[in-house]
Parts: C-alpha cells; sequence; structure tokens
C-alpha cells in the first residue's frame, strides 16, 4: 500500500527508518527524523541496477523522457508543502523568502525547463566535399555528490538534465540533509521507471564508493574545494568525467554612480540569500568611498526589517546555520574582523542562551581587505564592506583570490557596468543583480572553483559524449 506523500507525516514515514541516525533541527536541537545508513555495498547494488537499465532509458525517446520529467514535476508541487516544511526541519531555512519554498519550487521549475531542452545534432561542415554533424549521446552512469546548503535543488540540477540525456544516475546527499534528498527522490520515483534515479545516503565512505567506482562514467559534484580535489584525483584512476562546482568568494563592486537605497535590497539578498549558505552568495562588498556610508547604512535598515528565527514561523526570512561547524567557522571569522580593528554596523554578538546554530545578521565596515574575514569563504549570514578609493584597486582586489564562482557590478550606466564585468574573472557576473541563476543560463566556476558547465543547453552537453559523424 502506497504512502501519501503529500502529507509530511505521510512524507517522513516513506523515508524514516526507525532504527537510523537522528537528524536535529539546527533551529531548535529537536528531532527531525532518523535516517537509514548506506554502504560502500549499497553503491555497487545501486550502480549495478543503474547499469542494468540505462540502455532502455536512454531508447526511449526524449520526448518520452521530458514527459516524464514534467510529471516529476507535477509530483513535486502535489507534495510541495510537506517538502518544503521537512526541508525546513532538517537544513533549517525558513518556509518563507528565498528559502524552503522558493527551493522545492525551484526543482519543479528545473525539471520542466530541463524537459523543455532538445539538444539537437550541430552540422559542423556542409560543402561539395564533406559533412560533418557533431551528436550528443548519454554518458550512461552518473554519480551525483550533494551538499547540505540547497540539498534538494542542487540534487535536481544534477539529476534532471542527466535523466533527460538518457542517463542514470545514482545520488548521495550530505550527510547532514540526507532526509529531504531521499524524500525528493521518492517524490519523484512515483512517476519514475525502476533504478532510473535512486539515492544511497551514508557517510564519507559512501562518497568515496560512488566518486571511486568503475562502473560510474560521470561525476556530478558540489560542494567544498578540498573535497573536489579528492574527487578529481580519484577520478584519474577511471577516468570518469567530471562536473565540480566548488567553494566561492564572490566579490560584488558598487560604482560610484549607483543609487544606494535603490540597490540596497538587492544587494543584501544577494549576499544572505539562504542566511548567507549559498556558493554564489555575495561573500565581499567592495564600495566607494563616496558612497561608502550611504551604501553602509542602507544595508542596516534592510538587516533590521528582515527577520531571523524558527523556519516554520512565517514571519522569517533568516535562520540558523545548518550545523555546528559551519557556525563556529562564522564566529571565528567575525572575531578575526573584531581582532582586526574592523567596525560592526549590526550583529556579531550571537545571544548566549538561544537554541540552535543561530548567528545574528552581521555588516562589518572599515574592514582591511586581508582580514580573514573577506580573504576566506565564511559561508553565513555575514558581509564585510570594504571601501575603496580607486576602481582599478577594487577590481585587483576581487580578482586576486584563487576562487571564482559568481561576481557582480552595481551602478547606474550599464555600459560602465559591462566594462567592468568583462574584467572580473569568475564563471559569472551579474550586473545589479547577485546569484541569480537561471535554468536556461548556463553556470560554472572558473580557478579553484570549479570546471564544467550546468543549465541550459550546455549543461545537457556536460552530461552527453560528444560524437562526430561525417561522410
Amino acid at each position: 500500500m502506497s504512502t501519501d506523500v503529500t502529507t509530511y507525516a505521510g512524507l517522513l514515514s516513506s523515508i524514516e527508518d526507525p532504527s537510523g541516525r537522528e537528524l536535529l533541527d539546527p533551529a531548535t536541537g529537536e528531532v527531525v527524523g532518523r535516517t537509514r545508513e548506506g554502504s560502500p555495498a549499497d553503491i555497487d547494488t545501486a550502480v549495478a541496477a543503474a547499469r542494468r537499465v540505462q540502455s532502455d532509458w536512454a531508447a526511449r525517446t526524449s520526448q518520452e523522457r521530458s514527459g516524464l520529467l514534467n510529471q516529476a514535476a507535477d509530483a513535486i508541487e502535489a507534495s510541495a508543502e510537506a517538502l518544503a516544511e521537512l526541508l525546513s526541519r532538517e537544513q533549517g531555512k525558513p518556509l518563507n523568502g528565498p528559502n524552503a519554498r522558493f527551493e522545492v519550487g525551484a526543482c519543479a521549475a528545473w525539471l520542466r525547463a530541463n524537459a523543455a531542452f532538445e539538444l539537437d545534432a550541430e552540422t559542423l561542415v556542409d560543402d561539395e566535399e564533406t559533412h560533418a554533424e557533431l551528436h550528443y549521446a548519454p554518458v550512461g552512469v552518473i554519480g551525483a555528490v550533494g551538499p547540505w546548503n540547497w540539498p534538494m535543488m542542487i540534487s535536481v540540477w544534477q539529476f534532471a538534465p542527466s535523466l533527460k540525456m538518457g542517463n542514470t544516475v545514482v545520488l548521495k546527499p550530505s550527510e547532514y540533509t540526507p532526509l529531504s534528498v531521499q524524500a525528493l527522490v521518492a517524490v519523484v520515483n512515483q512517476v519514475l521507471p525502476a533504478d532510473v534515479l535512486t539515492v544511497v545516503p551514508g557517510g564519507g565512505d559512501v562518497g568515496a564508493a560512488l566518486t571511486s567506482h568503475t562502473d560510474v562514467d560521470k561525476i556530478m559534484f558540489t560542494g567544498s574545494t578540498k573535497t573536489g580535489q579528492a574527487i578529481m584525483a580519484s577520478a584519474a584512476d577511471t577516468l570518469a568525467r567530471l562536473t565540480l562546482e566548488l567553494g566561492g568568494n564572490d566579490a560584488g563592486i558598487v560604482l560610484e554612480n549607483a543609487d544606494p537605497a535603490a540597490i540596497a535590497g538587492d544587494l543584501f539578498w544577494g549576499a544572505f540569500i539562504n542566511t548567507g549558505q549559498t556558493c554564489a552568495a555575495m561573500k565581499r562588498l567592495y564600495v566607494p568611498d563616496s558612497l561608502y556610508d550611504q551604501v553602509c547604512d542602507a544595508l542596516v535598515e534592510v538587516a533590521k526589517q528582515s527577520p531571523m528565527g524558527v523556519g516554520l514561523e512565517e514571519e522569517n526570512v533568516l535562520g540558523p546555520l545548518q550545523n555546528r561547524q559551519q557556525y563556529d567557522i562564522v564566529a571565528k571569522l567575525v572575531q578575526a574582523a573584531k581582532d582586526g580593528g574592523a567596525r560592526v554596523l549590526t550583529g556579531g554578538d550571537p545571544a548566549a542562551d538561544q537554541p540552535g546554530y543561530f548567528y545574528p545578521t552581521t555588516l562589518v565596515a572599515d574592514i582591511d581587505n586581508n582580514n580573514p574575514l573577506v580573504a576566506e569563504e565564511q559561508f553565513g549570514p555575514v558581509l564585510p564592506i570594504i571601501r575603496y578609493t580607486d576602481l582599478e584597486q577594487a577590481i585587483g582586489w576581487a580578482n586576486e583570490l584563487e576562487v571564482g564562482l559568481g561576481s557582480s557590478v552595481w551602478g547606474s550606466d550599464l555600459e560602465e557596468c559591462k566594462k567592468v564585468a568583462a574584467r572580473l574573472e569568475a564563471g559569472s557576473t551579474w550586473i545589479n543583480k547577485h546569484g541569480a541563476v537561471d535554468p536556461r543560463i548556463p553556470f560554472g566556476g572558473v580557478k579553484k572553483s570549479g570546471f564544467g558547465l550546468e543549465f541550459g543547453l550546455e549543461g545537457l552537453k556536460h552530461v552527453s559524449v560528444p560524437h562526430v559523424i561525417s561522410w
């Protein structure tokens, strides 16, 4: 008898293991549920099953696969509120704002977008002597390893294009948020054929078993640069293809012709989306001396109007850090800013008696560009605001780090913004917004933020094998 996954209780009961490991709500410390713990042997089983069904899945027409992706999006929308509640409880993000309900909605939107894409053969040469075409075939079995910050959405980023192109997928979620991904897969698998999409929760040994598996043809990973480097090393033995979306420390540059009041809201959410726990969030903001105080004051006002608290309370739009380790990193970096003589405009002083991993929304001014809070990725609700007197100086500072995921330029002269944007070393540069990913627009990093593209037709190409046919 099937379980009604459109209700929270039904959804949780469909995936929970009563004897499994406890997951605690990072906002309250209460038990959310218990997850089963997979093993490397489970990876072997899942990969073997994915291999068995892959050719049949690829043999379906692209239109048939698109139809199933659209049905999967329908299933997500039918269970949207239950998925959002579980996500809020396990990850900590509030239901409202650009958080849990937003993430679940993005899952459906990404499935529909990928269903609509068609990657047709490209004619390369067509003259009297030669005709050559570039075709794209499935890679085979894809191993996908996801993070804890956007566990559902990034899983869809990985499996939606993969399934569209005729691959099968084995997912390994973060050990911090396994219930969310298992729930998402349970909902989607109401529609998909058996073993086309499988999730195996577990720790680092499970992840290593997947990324080093000899029968996995491509690895997709979103997470830290350090882990990405380890995955890349292990892939050398199998020559598995790779897409790595790794850490970032995105810079935003405000130009002298910007309107502080007009951009303050977008600046704030460019930095504080998901309480700052986003790879492509703005992590450091460069502001000209002429506008510095105005921008700082405007950001403080937005912060005052953005309540933080338990995610299931409807008024909140900011939540806790997801885990203690991340909380400690944020606290250490803010302390480094204080020790360096920086000025805390708001926040920076967490309540000692508050349950959960709440770190207050923190804006830091008059900070040296070499301070650890600027030079290292904080991945939390903190934004350092660095004063500059020369645009060349700001561009140099923005480009000097080893990472390059996203960046942004803010100003009222579009042509000037575009000129500055072209000089920034990042996979994506937004103008008068930050982190605005779109399923139609390719996304990926440069330098130590990884390589490979996701989203759009380019994203489909990166989960495919090119095949040139000529005559």
